[in-house]
């Protein structure tokens, strides 16, 4: 039992080691040996919600759980300005994707409403949008902001991956307990800025 004044380290119990071992070496026997036709469901479903298999299973794995949703910020579909769209080939990845949820937290100054219509308009569907957390807010309004954006697919929040652009946004995924954080260049695709050049 902890009481006040834990730190919420490690156990100093005798044999914390030996489970950690145990832990280590049971989780590495399991992963290989999934059997084929899961693997082949894995490979299907990451492709059908627009994630290479890797990312996919690795989320998997962290979560034990499948994914139902991505939240998109606006700075991973490069929507700074009002009446920016989505480039053609991001947005055609982004609606091929099926069985998933879509959210998006709005950056200011743009309005969540008219970001939403504007993804209408290039045929990319949106189940929620909200104004993203700002630098103002601390980490348990931050979370409640992001909570109650989730709540418009009905999942729980480590069922739901952030797709985002800057580090602000990686901790938002800290904050809400997510699922997890992927770059928006990871996963659209995009060349790293110097592979592009020396290309």
């Amino acid at each position: 039992m902890t009481g006040p004044g834990h730190n919420g380290g490690p156990t100093l119990e005798a044999g914390a080691s030996w489970r950690r071992h145990c832990w280590t070496a049971a989780r590495g026997s399991l992963l290989p040996k999934l059997p084929v036709e899961i693997v082949r469901l894995h490979v299907k479903r990451a492709a059908e919600i627009g994630l290479d298999y890797k990312t996919y299973a690795g989320v998997r794995a962290a979560t034990g759980h499948d994914l139902v949703a991505f939240l998109f910020s606006t700075n991973a579909l490069r929507l700074l300005r009002a009446g920016d769209r989505v480039a053609g080939q991001e947005a055609r990845h982004m609606a091929a994707a099926s069985g998933i949820g879509r959210l998006l937290a709005v950056q200011p100054p743009l309005d969540p409403a008219r970001v939403w219509q504007g993804l209408a308009g290039q045929g990319i569907a949106v189940d929620a949008a909200a104004r993203a957390p700002g630098l103002a807010q601390n980490w348990g309004e931050t979370r409640a902001a992001l909570l109650s954006l989730m709540a418009g697919v009905r999942a729980p929040a480590d069922r739901v991956l952030l797709i985002g652009e800057t580090a602000l946004e990686r901790d938002w995924a800290g904050a809400a307990r997510m699922a997890g954080f992927l770059p928006a260049d990871r996963y659209f695709g995009r060349a790293a800025p110097d592979a592009a050049a020396r290309a």
